[in-house]
């Protein structure tokens, strides 16, 4: 399962749900270095191809059209450096042009909203006046004669006339006041630019760019972090392994421990539970499809696969070992686990590989490892990186050693059955 992973680089969402954090990192850490791999490959391949285009291309060169550099009076090679050359600027006095017009397009921009602002100022003064002057004009001319509304109706012209006349003038004052603001901002701008040159090393932009330089290299820190971690856990893992002498090689190791036809198989721990014979294999040629699909697809997996290699079995016995249970689901396992101390665990055949997973009870709920059967040993998805030859292996092996340092999971006391029958008798009929 993890090869094939690897060599799709892709897993299915409903698989990476059943994983947990750490699993999702170590994961995410062989993905890695799976990506790295074949980065260095393609770029060797790469390198290999751009040294045989050079090697073609100087072929071609000898006896074809060649480039030829320009050369100066002195026979070397011709090169012109920007201010030095007749009639180029030297660099101050770039910068200074610069510096000017940037400062002179500053006080000209807020010059303008300030003129925006002033000529707002100056039509509200005056429309309000004319519209005072109006409402008076209305009140008294109902007072006045028919006869003098012609008079009443040219004095309000004439004072319109007069109002515009005043708010022109109020606009021209206003005009030649910012205009003498905006020169005096220029100068000001300037000489603040300027300073800002000599004495700051760092823009705005500077400013910015390292702000988010910082977070980048917080967050490749945090990504580095969590990939380290995961990848002592990897090494731990191994090394812990090897101490043990438990490590799987070979399917080899599988050779032998195949059950007779005639061997009794024992449903339940109880004494009272009857045994069954072992129904002979089934005559047609068993053809693994990718992933399972069905219940009766797992069923038959495991009777062609997994009962001659004893899973589920206690060790040098034929009973059924008491922590392993059928095709149940992630919240019937909970479920059973729920009044359980810490420490207590059950063994049940996944849905979602060829293989189990591994529900675990701790202090604060529950956590579920996938156990991957896919090959000739049995080992954790994503977490721990040892092989072992049974099932049996890898549990008894966790019952001395934790499967994750952060989370210090050991085995320590089976889940049995609560139904009768035992929820894996449809493995065994």
């Amino acid at each position: 399962m993890l090869q094939q992973i690897l060599r799709d680089m892709y897993i299915d969402p409903e698989l990476l749900a059943e994983l947990n954090e750490e699993q999702k990192q170590i994961l995410f850490y062989k993905m890695r270095e799976e990506q790295l791999r074949r980065w260095k490959e393609r770029e060797e391949k790469a390198r290999l191809e751009e040294a045989m285009l050079r090697k073609t291309a100087r072929c071609k060169q000898s006896n074809g059209k060649h480039v030829q550099w320009l050369r100066g009076k002195d026979g070397e090679v011709w090169v012109w450096v920007m201010g030095e050359a007749p009639g180029d600027k030297p660099y101050e006095q770039i910068s200074e042009e610069l510096i000017a017009e940037r400062a002179r397009q500053q006080a000209q921009k807020e010059a303008e909203e300030l003129w925006r602002q002033k000529e707002a100022e100056i039509t509200k003064k005056f429309r309000d006046a004319m519209a005072q002057e109006k409402a008076r004009i209305v009140a008294e001319k109902w007072k006045i004669e028919m006869e003098d509304r012609k008079a009443a109706k040219l004095e309000e012209e004439k004072i319109q006339e007069e109002l515009k006349k005043r708010e022109e003038e109020e606009r021209q004052k206003g005009e030649e006041q910012i205009r003498q603001q905006e020169e005096i901002r220029a100068k000001e701008l300037y000489l603040s630019l300027k300073q800002a040159q000599q004495h700051s090393q760092h823009s705005d932009d500077d400013q910015e760019w390292e702000e988010q330089l910082r977070r980048s290299k917080a967050a490749d820190e945090e990504r580095s972090h969590k990939a380290r971690r995961a990848r002592d856990e990897y090494r731990r893992q191994s090394l812990r392994a090897i101490q043990k002498g438990k490590v799987a090689g070979l399917s080899n190791l599988f050779q032998g421990t195949s059950l007779n036809n005639d061997q009794e198989i024992k449903l339940n721990n109880n004494s009272a539970s009857p045994l069954l014979t072992l129904s002979a294999a089934s005559s047609n040629i068993w053809e693994r499809p990718s992933r399972p699909f069905s219940r009766d697809v797992i069923i038959r997996w495991f009777k062609e696969e997994q009962i001659p290699r004893r899973a589920g079995f206690e060790r040098n016995t034929n009973r059924i070992a008491q922590w392993f249970h059928g095709i149940i689901s992630r919240q019937e396992a909970e479920e059973l686990l729920m009044n359980k101390s810490e420490g207590t665990f059950l063994v049940r055949v996944s849905e979602k590989i060829w293989g189990y997973a591994l529900s675990y009870r701790q202090q604060s709920g529950f956590k579920h490892f996938l156990v991957d059967a896919s090959g000739d040993f049995y080992s954790f998805l994503g977490v721990d990186p040892n092989r072992h030859a049974t099932l049996t292996d890898l549990i008894d092996f966790h019952k001395e050693e934790i499967i994750t340092s952060s989370g210090g999971e050991l085995l320590l006391e089976p889940c049995g059955q609560q139904k009768n029958p035992p929820d894996y008798s449809p493995l065994f009929e």
